[in-house]
């Protein structure tokens, strides 16, 4: 699968998304601080969140995130603080991103958002909660364009369904989303094991990562999901993560980003691929393992036993992976102790 020419399929080089949401709250000035921060910081793409509170939301929709962080008591209501970026807005912000050397993207979640950025986007992205909603994955799928579904609280036949909705409506580039709505994930809930499970289950797709975890140094979820096979990144991205608000809290910075890109290149430097070269370790095979070595004193016609012999550091005489071969051969030549025995010297 490529974004916007970027293979993606290689977990020690994977794409990562800066999900900067709508942690601009409407302002333009401060979207395109982030977009430039998001690349300073190592991301290969910005993404946004494209909706309007009336049609992703019912008045009465609860709140399910912690509301010690974020007070607002219901969806509808947050949504609403953080609509009103238009088609317009999301045009300026991806011709930012073009200038910047960054790809955009926006999370549709009405029907006409789909359609005013397909022209924007190199990819689509579903997020969790939209997971069962057809509508939605068949007009997105059916732009030609590589499809991201997250897959947070759903089951595996409810991702099974969504996959089979979007390969018939003409999906074939598919990347799934491990991915857990709890706002902040706590540690012991991000199950990132399932990354393996959805590698078994669905090995016809690309699977990636969706991070809610608060970030530590070097953020460890997106280290470890990384090292299970993820090969899609995503995480809630901000300029500053001491901000109130829903996905401020749980976000990762500049600075998060860059020190995770610097160790996600150690790692793709340290396991590099699955065959190990030999030749690196020539100067140790020759120097640090053993060869057979006179225990003693041996004369000519002595018949060698055991108690003759002894393995010693270097390599560079018979190695005593032939100790039984050695073991009742005859010596033609004397052979003093601490001396490497050498084939010639035996028969």
């Amino acid at each position: 699968m490529k974004i916007n020419g970027y293979l993606v399929n290689n977990n020690l080089s994977p794409y990562i998304i800066a999900e900067i949401g709508v942690n601009h709250e409407g302002d333009m000035k401060l979207a395109k601080k982030l977009i430039e921060q998001a690349a300073e910081g190592g991301a290969h793409a910005a993404k946004f969140q494209s909706y309007k509170a009336g049609l992703i939301a019912s008045k009465n929709s609860p709140a399910y995130w912690d509301k010690n962080k974020e007070p607002t008591d219901s969806q509808y209501k947050l949504f609403q603080k953080y609509d009103s970026f238009g088609p317009k807005e999301y045009i300026e912000l991806a011709e930012h991103c073009k200038k910047i050397g960054i790809d955009f993207m926006s999370t549709p979640f009405d029907l006409d958002a789909v359609d005013f950025l397909a022209p924007l986007m190199p990819a689509f992205k579903i997020a969790s909660a939209d997971i069962t909603n057809i509508p939605l994955i068949r007009k997105c799928a059916s732009m030609g364009k590589p499809l991201i579904m997250s897959t947070g609280a759903a089951t595996l036949p409810e991702i099974e369904f969504a996959l089979m909705t979007a390969k018939a409506a003409g999906a074939s580039d598919i990347c799934l989303l491990h991915c857990v709505l709890n706002y902040p994930t706590p540690e012991e809930n991000a199950q990132l094991g399932y990354i393996k499970t959805l590698s078994k289950v669905f090995p016809d797709v690309i699977i990636g990562y969706s991070d809610h975890v608060a970030p530590d140094e070097t953020i460890s979820a997106l280290e470890a999901s990384m090292l299970l096979g993820a090969c899609v990144l995503e995480k809630h991205f901000t300029h500053d993560k001491s901000l109130p608000g829903n996905d401020h809290y749980h976000s990762m910075n500049k600075e998060d980003l860059a020190l995770f890109v610097q160790k996600a290149k150690k790692y793709k430097t340290m396991i590099a691929s699955n065959d190990k070269e030999i030749e690196k370790e020539s100067s140790a095979r020759l120097h640090a393992r053993r060869s057979i070595v006179a225990a003693k004193d041996l004369s000519i016609g002595t018949v060698i036993t055991e108690n003759d012999l002894i393995a010693k550091r270097p390599a560079h005489g018979i190695s005593p992976i032939h100790w039984d071969d050695i073991v009742g051969m005859k010596v033609v030549v004397d052979i003093k102790e601490d001396e490497l025995i050498k084939w010639e010297s035996l028969v």
